[in-house]
Order: C-alpha cells, then structure tokens, then sequence
C-alpha cells in the first residue's frame, strides 16, 4: 500500500479475511490439554430462596467432574465489584453462588463440570433443586407509581442526572398556541450478538491464569478477577482478540467469566463455559421505559415548554440509569422545562448498556412528540425542527464544539427527496398500499477519556502500536493502524497494531462511542512522541544532515525522515536502527482529555434520518422501502468502516422499531422468547434501500483527530423515523415499540 496519508481512506477491513475464511479464533475456541467443560444451571424461580440442591445423582455419572454451588464454592476475596467494574452502577453488585437467595428467574446457581460439553449440559438437565418461592414484581407498567429518584450518587460522567427545572413550565404550556401530551413504551430488548457469552480459563499453575473472554474491556476482566479472587494483576492475562458482536453486552464481566476462573482455580485444571442462547437472556437487558411527554409551541412554531418524564426499570440490587430526558432540551431550545426521571427497581436481573442506552429510547418520544406538533401547527417536519433549531445549548448555556446538524438536514432531504411528501396523512399511495415518509433528529454525546499506548519503531524499521482496546466488531483495528501509520508516515503494510490483551497498556472498555476519539488519541500522543525520539537520534548519527533540523523542519515519509527543503536527503528508519545499535525505539505515552477546556463546549454528533414505509391498507404489514442517514461526526476516520456502522445502526433502528422485543410473562416473572425464533430480528427481506451522507464537519475542539464515534448515532433517529413514517402513511400514531402491524388494522 501507498504511504499516502492513511485518514480518511476507505480501507477495508485489515481482519475481514481471517473472519470470513474461519482462522480468528474466539473466546470459545482456544483449547488446552485435558480442557475441561463447564454448564450453567440456571434458576427456575424469580424470588425467594434454594431449600436444597441434590447433587448425589449427578456426581455419580462417570465423566462429571464437580458440581459447583453456593454450598461449596471456594472462599473468596469477593471486593465490591463496583471498584473493580468499570461500567457497575451503584449498589450491591450481583455475586454468582454467594448464597441461598434468588434475585431473578435465571439466576446462576450451579456450575457442572464434566469431561465434555454434552455430559456437563445432560447433568445439568437431571439436576434436583427444591426452592421456596417468595413474591415477585416485574410488570413495570402496572407497578409505575411505585417509582423513585435513583439513589444518591448514582450521576457520573458519562450518565448524568436530568438538569433542575427551568422557568414556568406549567405557565408556559397553558399558553402555548399548540400543544402535545404523549405516553410511550419501550419494551424490553436483550442483546443477541452472533457469538455466545463464552470465557476459557487456562490454568497456567501457582495461581496464574489467561483468559480467552467475550469482552469490550480486557483490563476491566483484569480487575474484575483479580480482585474478586485475590490475585496479583500480574497473574491475570485476558485475551480478547476477536469479539463476535458485543453492542453492550461485553461492558461488564458475564458471569461465566466468574465461574469459568473460580471452577480453574479450584480444580487446577484449564476450563471453558459457555452459555447457550436461552441463558443469554440472563445476563443484562435493556431496560423498559414508560415515557411521558408534554410539548408545547407559540404561534410562530417556536418550542416554549417541554416537560419529559421517564420512569426505568432496574434490578432491587443496583441502580442501573439511563440518559433519557435530558436530550431533548439540548437539541430544541425552550425556556420553560420539566425534566424528571425515577427508576422502579423490580424482581429482574440488573439491566445493561444497550447501543445507544437511553437515547435510543428517549428518541421516539421526543421525536414523535416534534412531529406531532408539527403537524398541528401544519409545519412540514423538517422546517419545524430548522425553526426550533439550536446555534447553543440552552441547557447548560454553552456553544458545541461543532455542529452541522442544519446540513445533515439540508442534505438528507435532497438525498432522500423530501420535498415529494405530501403532508397530508394518508395521502400517498403505491397500488393498494399506503405511502409515509417521516424523518427524525439523531443526537450522541461526543465523549472521551484517558488511554495509553506503546508506539514501536522496530528493528526492522516498522511501527508496533500496542494498546489494550478490543475489536468487537467495528472496525477497531483499521481505523487504529490508519492512524498509527499517518504518524510516521508510513504505509499500512508498514504498521501492526496489537490490542485486545490486559497486558498491553491500559484502555478503558471499548462503548459509547468514545473508543475511536479515546485510543486513536493516544496513539497520536505516543505517535509524536516517539517522533521526537526519532528524530533525536537521526540527528545525532555521524554526519547525519538533519543534525540542525527541528521538528518543523522535517517530514515522516517513505520509511525515514526527509528535510521540507530538499527531500532528496532522506534517512531511512533502518539506517536510524542500524545507528541505534540495532535496538527499537519506544515509548509508552497517556492521552488525557483536556477537560478544563472541553468543559466549556458541547460535544455531539448529529444525524438526521428520513425513512419511507409502504404499509397494506387491508393487512397493515409494514416495509421500510428505504432510509437516507445524514451524519455529522468530525473527520471520518474511515468512511468505508464508519458508512457499515451506520448501516449497522439503521436496520437495528428498523428491528427497534418494528421487530425487537423480549415478552415477560409475569405471572411467572420470566421471559417467554428466549430464542432467535421469537425476539424477531430483520431478515435480509425486510431490508431495502439504505444510504448514508457524511456531511462535511471540522471540529478543532473536541480532540487531536476532529473525530467523533459512530457506533450509535446511526441508530437513534431511525425509530422514530420510522414510527413518524408510519403516522404520516396512516394518520394513526403509535407510541409504543415495537409498531405491530394488528395495531393499524
């Protein structure tokens, strides 16, 4: 490949050969001699306490190993996880086998290990437990007015607390020309990424131990283990290389990393657990969310009051919280706001990060509520969002650090043909099926945080850039090695870059969008730096010509450094190795946000989504006939890599909107479609045209490379895009996801 510069390329992806052709090698299949196999046994009951687990049966089928449970699981050093989790919400976290009690229907509450796979799950299948069931509640929606206010200290960076109320709302609203009050619901949705939560332990000896894990966050496991077994970090190796689809649930150790250590630690040996798809839907969720909304505008189209309520389910043991109101003021300025959340902690598993938590949720409220003022006031969509548009956030009173929102609009509109809508309801016609458009706002924080990397000029005369990050799917890899290879300007074929290992330095879990503008920022830091180390030792070699040259004086180029002035002198990174006495050249360098000036800036990327749906008039069966997104995010990295996260987030928007959810049965306290047969997800037939616009963005705030992540603002604007479409086809609004096609019967 060239040396030209990396960024901005559309580099296909430097992975996608060894995944398509079977030789990257997942957390599941990393094997060692005499490996042992471990299954879980989950609980049947939603709450009350294990009376008796008879083990005698299974103990004495030939092949099984042990039987782990709260009855004789090893001591443990059992640290509060929330110290040793980086994504743990406040409260007491969930501990695997730590007692009799149950907490939710599928709890953990035995590990059998067996010889192999097949043995270990057919004795977990004869295995008698006894229980003595106690009351539960799950049902969220019948239970509402029991909400309250997340506990104190539950705010942080990344998830603050609504902001305090703002003016007169009630005032306001009562005098506003138009006004919209709105109930939506949000369904339960799990995280059903292609490979299955899945952790081999290899007993290295002495209490030492590498893990093959399901991550976003190997240094996260690191922790995570180290201190609930109490072991030196040193002896904890996780190894995450390929992650097979993650969207949150990766964030916080599964617990099959728990028991697959806890079971190799006590027998000595190496042992692997895997959970089956139906024990997936036991670990983490996104949550269910009643929304409430009231809006209102005065006679020139102007938003004047907004009043956004939400109430989350949560776990009795941890306040899990979510962003959902407080997006809404941000994007529309208004005078007058209300903004309240309240969690309802119930008989369930402790929800998790979702791509988008919160956002995507609150989305369809608040762009539902946008379109149905609009509509009142006979304002096209479109020029109601530009009316109410914001040049700051009112919010918190300060500028973005960019935004071309307003151009995401402009240029969506034309890609997709906006101006072709008829506004008026159920006016657009195909043959005998009905015809929407409908378009949304898309908004997610651009965040980043501290991050270390090695850069490595090696004897060979390569860059090595190390950092602990994974790759779950994204495009990790690439868009690092682009990076790193504009940095000495070299070409691709030029750079590894090495990741997903707690033994390389340090990164956060890989979520939110932040992994891009976080570790690509410190490989810029560790980039110059070991610049100058270069160039310190070029201009100390004999007769070297660049023995006067500056920084500024000199370019990184063609494997070496050449004068601006005359680039014919040019001296390779070999002859500097050579000089060096054939040893690399290195350095380890943090990249830290400078947060002292961040704080004075908003920082966001913007989409605006437009969906057309073609719905039977007789039938009422949906289509998503196509979708443009417009997006503005900073410089794209790569838009080859960036356009298929995009495209990611628009079909789950579509599966959001129209497909994804997980039922409760709550007579039981559990979930009824535990499968891919049920939780209905898009098939390759209910996705059509979809097309993505990168709009121009320069932001010279937000971090060194101008970028911000991708991964979910593709996904926010679509259902409410959608579910706008859907309204305009039929003149009947819909306000709980997901739209099921009886309901426009």
């Amino acid at each position: 490949m060239l040396d030209l510069p990396q960024i901005g390329q559309p580099v296909s992806r430097l992975e996608g050969r060894a995944k398509v052709t079977g030789t990257a090698k997942y957390a599941g299949e990393y094997n060692a001699d005499g490996l042992l196999y471990g299954y879980v046994v989950n609980s049947t009951i939603t709450r009350g306490k294990i009376v008796h687990i008879d083990t005698n049966a299974v103990k004495e089928i030939e092949g099984v190993i042990e039987v782990f449970t709260h009855e004789n699981r090893p001591s443990l050093a059992w640290f509060d996880m929330q110290y040793s989790d980086m994504d743990a919400p406040p409260g007491s976290p969930f501990r695997p086998l730590q007692n009799a009690e149950i907490k939710y229907n599928g709890q953990p509450i035995a590990l059998i290990v067996a010889e192999t796979f097949e043995l270990a799950r057919y004795a977990a299948s004869i295995l008698k437990v006894s229980y003595q069931g106690e009351s539960f509640e799950t049902d969220l929606y019948n239970h509402q007015n029991e909400a309250r206010d997340p506990k104190k200290g539950v705010a942080t960076l990344l998830k603050p607390l609504p902001p305090k109320p703002k003016g007169d709302f009630e005032k306001a609203f009562s005098d506003s020309a138009a006004q919209v009050s709105a109930e939506f619901v949000h369904g339960t949705e799990h995280h059903n990424p292609i490979e299955l939560f899945a952790t081999t332990t290899i007993y290295e000896g002495e209490g030492k131990v590498t893990i093959y894990d399901k991550t976003q966050g190997t240094i996260n496991c690191q922790l995570y283990v180290g201190n609930i077994f109490g072991l030196h970090f040193k002896n904890v190796r996780v190894i995450s290389p390929y992650v097979g689809g993650a969207f949150g649930s990766g964030l916080r150790p599964q617990y099959q990393l728990f028991l697959s250590v806890m079971a190799a630690l006590q027998l000595k040996r190496s042992i692997r657990v895997t959970l089956d798809r139906q024990q997936m839907y036991t670990f983490g969720h996104r949550p269910p969310t009643i929304q409430k909304t009231r809006f209102g505008a005065d006679s020139d189209g102007k938003v004047n009051a907004i009043n956004h309520t939400a109430i989350g389910e949560t776990s009795r043991h941890e306040d899990y919280t979510e962003v959902v109101v407080n997006w809404a003021n941000i994007i529309y300025p208004a005078k007058n706001t209300i903004l309240e959340y309240q969690l309802l902690p119930m008989d369930v598993s402790s929800p998790l990060d979702m791509r988008a938590p919160g956002g995507s949720t609150a989305s369809h409220a608040i762009e539902s509520t946008m379109d149905e003022l609009a509509h009142k006031m006979k304002i096209d969509p479109m020029q109601f969002r530009l009316i109410n548009y914001a040049d700051i956030d009112v919010s918190e009173n300060r500028p973005f650090s960019s935004k071309e929102l307003r151009q995401c609009y402009i240029q969506g509109a034309e890609k997709f043909g906006w101006a072709e809508r008829n506004p008026e309801p159920r006016s657009m016609r195909r043959g005998h099926k009905l015809v929407g458009y409908g378009m949304a706002t898309g908004f997610w924080e651009a965040m980043s945080i501290p991050a270390r990397a090695e850069a490595v000029l090696t004897r060979e005369g390569k860059l090595r850039v190390s950092s602990a990050v994974t790759d779950i799917g994204t495009g990790t890899l690439t868009v690092m090695t682009q990076i790193a290879a504009d940095e000495l300007g070299l070409p691709l074929d030029d750079v590894q870059f090495c990741y997903g290992d707690s033994k390389m330095p340090f990164a956060p879990i890989q979520g939110g969008s932040f992994t891009l503008a976080t570790v690509g920022s410190a490989i810029k830091v560790a980039g110059k730096a070991l610049r100058k180390k270069i160039l310190k030792k070029a201009k100390e070699m004999k007769n070297s010509p660049l023995k006067n040259a500056s920084d500024g004086d000199v370019i990184f180029e063609r494997g070496g450094i050449s004068l601006k002035s005359n680039p014919d002198v040019l001296i390779s990174f070999r002859e500097i190795i050579v000089a060096n006495e054939d040893k690399e050249i290195k350095t380890t360098n943090m990249s830290v946000p400078n947060v002292f000036k961040l704080k004075n800036y908003t920082r966001a990327a913007h989409s605006a989504a437009f969906v057309e749906v073609e719905i039977d008039e007789e039938l009422g069966t949906i289509q998503v006939k196509r979708a443009v997104t417009a997006v503005a995010a900073g410089k794209i990295i790569n838009p080859k890599t960036a356009r298929s996260q995009i495209l990611g987030g628009m079909i789950w928007g579509i599966s959001k909107a129209l497909y994804e959810e997980t039922i409760s049965d709550h007579r039981y306290g559990r979930y009824m479609n535990q499968n891919l047969g049920e939780y209905h997800i898009p098939s390759h037939a209910d996705v059509h045209e979809l097309d993505v616009i990168f709009v121009e963005e320069k932001d010279e705030i937000i971090n060194e490379l101008g970028s911000k992540g991708v991964g979910e603002i593709g996904l926010v604007a679509m259902a409410p895009a959608i579910s706008n479409a859907i309204f305009h086809a039929t003149g009947k609004r819909i306000n709980k996801l997901p739209i099921h096609f009886d309901e426009l019967l």
